[in-house]
């Protein structure tokens, strides 16, 4: 039985100890893509806990499910684990914990098929505003421009993914700004952010109680722009993107003393303008290499009884 409360406590502590230990930390900020790994592996650890603590209660509670889990391994294995010793709690954890996997796996499918609706509609009103030319193939150009008052660019992911551009963004953007949007643009493509956004958002909707999931969507939303940031800031400078932003948003009223939506936006500015100078490539390896090794510790914690009778 100690082990699949060892497993639940160990999900349960990094689903609560790790908001709070990122949301003080100064690091993510100067590093996104660095955290956005971080957050990932500390996501897929919580999940393996749980995955793990249900597959060794429901082996204890139902002898069909310890033989096919433990078909291959010597008696002294699952000796080692006592199964017989896990009494009637473990069916009744067992279903709580397949019930949630059941939960995340549909609520993920219905996140994919929202975002799937969300990208046919928007195609289907970008053919409106941009109808195809007489001889024009569909998906033949990755950019389009829209003629509109208001400035805007965004990138439509999909099989035949699109840039999209206003006319009024056109005006507005100078010199090497247009250019950095669209790289701003082009690297939340090229790192499938979009992939990031859907999942956080799946795991945060399905569980909003718990803290990890809806501390992992906040940071998603914004450590992608920050990531985005730093690549067309690698490209065209870092004035440059900022000034581009400014000039995107400025009407919104962001940038106000008292702004309404995307308040993250001049954080991001400033960010941009006065940078803190990125972490060392020793300290960067590190914080990857001790990112990567979390979702192993289940693992670990899951084989060390069964390990330790081989010997």
């Amino acid at each position: 039985m100690w082990v699949s409360l060892a497993l639940l406590l160990l999900g349960a502590l990094a689903a609560v100890v790790t908001p709070r230990l990122m949301a003080r930390a100064e690091w993510p900020e100067r590093e996104p893509v660095v955290a956005l790994w971080v957050w990932q592996c500390v996501v897929v650890a919580v999940l393996l806990s749980f995955g793990l603590a249900m597959t060794f209660s429901a082996a204890a509670a139902w002898q069909a499910v310890r033989g096919h889990v433990f078909a291959p391994a010597p008696h002294a294995v699952v000796e080692a684990y006592a199964l017989a010793d896990y009494g009637p709690w473990s069916a009744v954890m067992a279903v709580l914990l397949a019930a949630g996997g059941v939960w995340t796996a549909a609520m993920l499918a219905r996140e994919i098929h929202r975002a799937h609706l969300r990208r046919k509609q928007r195609r289907a009103e970008l053919l409106v505003r941009a109808p195809l030319m007489p001889g024009e193939e569909p998906g033949s150009g990755r950019l389009v421009v829209l003629e509109g008052e208001r400035p805007d660019a965004w990138w439509l992911p999909g099989a035949a993914p699109r840039l999209v551009i206003t006319t009024a963004a056109l005006g507005r953007l100078k010199g090497r700004q247009l250019d950095a949007v669209l790289a701003h643009e082009q690297g939340h493509a090229q790192a499938r952010h979009d992939w990031l956004l859907n999942c956080s958002e799946a795991l945060a909707s399905g569980f909003p109680q718990v803290p990890v999931f809806a501390a992992f969507r906040g940071e998603m939303h914004r450590l992608v722009e920050l990531a985005a940031d730093d690549v067309a800031s690698r490209r065209f400078g870092r004035l440059t993107i900022a000034l581009a932003l400014v000039e995107l948003n400025e009407d919104r009223g962001v940038f106000g003393p008292c702004p309404a939506a995307d308040a993250e936006l001049p954080l991001r500015v400033n960010r941009l303008l006065a940078p803190a100078g990125r972490l060392t490539a020793a300290r960067r390896l590190r914080l990857t290499a001790a990112a990567t090794l979390v979702p192993a510790v289940p693992l670990v914690v899951a084989f060390v009884p069964g390990l330790s009778a081989l010997k």
